[in-house]
């Protein structure tokens, strides 16, 4: 239950709905309590009177009784005001049952809507906490976990919240109700009619428990066939070009099998959990009627005797206990799966980010960049990706970066970011340790290409605008990024053009396209910095000269830096830094790295030749 002490912000913050459902639930407990009485009242008053005295007298009852079968013994009744006062009691339990389904209406209006309305500030806040997370966190945790925490955890929490609170309220308040009641008129015959109770909560509490791990372990295999399934879609160009269908249907088979056993498992303790409950209601019932014929006999003629009314109206009780008995042990097993999930999702909310903003303050950033012997190592696996890096560039000029694959280029554009913090050394904006710097700001300021590209499930106007803060975007502002970034004339050959909703990670494009769209996106605000993680690996050297050169005007004005493998994306930088394991092995301008004839050059001289082969 610690876990769940998270949760009572929340319910102090709906403290008045919390508190006008418990008055709520009294108030339909209230009209629940008597009705019991009244149809006691009504089987006393049948039994007692004198008309139905006669007839139980009479010898010839047993063929007079199946000639009045339809009837219901009104024949020999002439007692009219027995009908009116029999017509009375009907009219008070309709009334009763009436003002007690109102009651519970609003009793379900308060504590179950109050739980939905925690349900979803409690998603806002952990999604609001998904945000501020650093990149570290997200190396870490897988998507499916991350997902289940705002997903299946918070559903669980929620059921301890509604239908927990409520029908926990709903027990306490019943019994110290009810119970009074049956014990003013005998404690005897309430101790034999309560008992099987608590044997049928533990008894549920036990058999639910079984429930709740078959139910969890289906449900796992559910996700891993969801999770399957996604991934065949997702991936069915590389199962056709394989030709790996029937191999995915085989693996499909195996684990609906699977998912199948586990689900009939699940029905047959399910199937044997209802008879039994059952059961022991019945059998409290039999109690009740038996123990109650005895009392009745045994206390005839005396001052506090039992009646026939009294063992209908203490059947009637029993009944009403035995719901929430059963769900005290549904209850309780909601109570340990809320527990286990807010235990999960207490454990990302207590995640402190790596990076936080250190400055509310807007400066302007112009541009400079400087590392000071940055180093950086992945917490996570220990690899040092940048070593004793250091390089400047000023307002307006281009950094290149090349080098092998695992050399450092993409950490030096994560540092410049700042999605990690150096380990060692500085990173200085603008003449500024970069820890300092409005993080928001600095962000809105660049521009930033990744390497994997990822676009939305959107228009293709939505993905471009995706890279303003303006809520207002005019078209031809979307329509000049895409055509700097050489898209603009795929855009048109498309049916819905720029309104063209693209598949999920934007699969109804090629790589090319997809880059150049991230590229639109990334220029659309003409950002102080520029970022380019070899973005123009999908695209033709053509297409690359072209969305090259429709940026001059805008690198112009903006430090840029490009990460490539070719040499042909990067000869015109103002600067070019050769990496190799995390180390700058050379650096100058292109010209003077082919002088030098070092690792550039012979990358230069390689990519020469290719190209060389693909023309002949």
């Amino acid at each position: 239950m610690k876990s769940l002490q998270y949760l009572n912000k929340y319910l102090w913050k709906y403290r008045y709905r919390l508190g006008l459902g418990i008055v709520f639930i009294a108030i339909s407990n209230v009209f629940a309590i008597y009705p019991p009485q009244i149809v006691s009242e009504a089987i006393d008053a049948v039994a007692n009177s004198e008309e139905i005295k006669q007839v139980v007298g009479d010898e010839e009852l047993p063929q007079k009784l199946n000639a009045a079968r339809e009837t219901l013994l009104t024949p020999y009744i002439k007692d009219y005001s027995l009908k009116t006062k029999l017509l009375v009691f009907a009219g008070l339990v309709l009334i009763m049952a009436l003002l007690k389904g109102i009651f519970t209406f609003f009793m379900r209006q308060t504590i179950i809507v109050m739980s939905r309305l925690v349900e979803y500030d409690l998603k806002n806040e952990i999604y609001e906490h998904y945000q501020v997370l650093s990149m570290s966190f997200y190396k870490k945790n897988n998507t499916g976990d991350i997902m289940n925490r705002i997903s299946e955890d918070i559903s669980r929490v929620r059921m301890y919240l509604g239908p927990g609170i409520m029908y926990t309220l709903n027990l306490i308040l019943l019994f110290g109700m009810v119970v009074p009641v049956m014990l003013s008129k005998s404690v005897e015959l309430t101790l034999y009619a309560l008992t099987p109770l608590p044997i049928l909560s533990i008894l549920i509490y036990i058999i639910s428990s079984k429930i709740n791990k078959k139910s969890e372990a289906t449900q796992r295999q559910l996700s891993f066939l969801s999770t399957f399934s996604q991934e065949s879609f997702s991936g069915i160009r590389i199962i056709k070009s394989f030709v790996k269908e029937k191999y995915m249907n085989q693996i499909l088979k195996k684990e609906a099998e699977e998912y199948k056993d586990r689900n009939l498992d699940l029905v047959k303790l399910e199937a044997f959990f209802f008879p039994v409950m059952m059961m022991l209601i019945g059998l409290s019932t039999i109690l009740t009627v038996y123990m109650g014929s005895l009392k009745v006999i045994e206390t005839r003629g005396m001052e506090n005797a039992i009646s026939v009314g009294d063992i209908a109206a203490f059947i009637i009780y029993v009944n009403m206990l035995t719901w929430p008995v059963t769900a005290l042990g549904w209850v309780t097993s909601l109570v340990q799966r809320a527990a286990a999930s807010q235990t999960r999702i207490n454990e990302f909310l207590e995640t402190v980010p790596d990076i936080t903003n250190p400055a509310d303050t807007n400066i302007p950033i112009e541009g400079k960049i400087q590392f000071k012997n940055v180093s950086f190592t992945y917490p996570e696996s220990g690899t040092k990706a940048v070593q004793q890096v250091s390089f400047e560039i000023s307002q307006g000029e281009t950094l290149a970066i090349i080098g092998k694959t695992g050399s450092g280029k993409s950490t030096i554009a994560d540092l410049v970011c700042r999605l990690f913090d150096a380990t060692a050394g500085e990173v200085l904006i603008d003449g500024r340790n970069i820890n300092t710097i409005n993080l928001n700001n600095l962000r809105s300021e660049i521009g930033y290409v990744p390497q994997e590209v990822f676009l939305f499930s959107t228009s293709i106007n939505n993905n471009i605008s995706f890279g303003l803060h303006d809520q207002n975007i005019p078209q031809e502002r979307i329509e000049e990024a895409a055509k700097n970034a050489a898209i603009h004339a795929n855009i048109k050959t498309f049916k819905n053009g720029y309104e063209t909703i693209l598949g999920e990670r934007g699969i109804t494009l090629s790589g090319g396209q997809k880059q150049r769209i991230s590229i639109a996106r990334a220029i659309i605000d003409n950002p102080k910095i520029l970022i380019f993680d070899d973005c123009l690996s999908a695209v033709d050297t053509e297409t690359e000269e072209e969305i090259l050169g429709n940026l001059k005007q805008l690198m112009k004005h903006s430090t840029s830096i490009i990460i490539s493998h070719r040499i042909s994306s990067v000869k015109h930088a103002t600067k070019i830094l050769v990496l190799e394991e995390g180390r700058i092995a050379e650096q100058g301008t292109h010209e003077e790295l082919i002088k030098a004839e070092g690792l550039y050059y012979e990358t230069y001289q390689k990519q020469l030749l290719e190209d060389e082969k693909k023309v002949a």
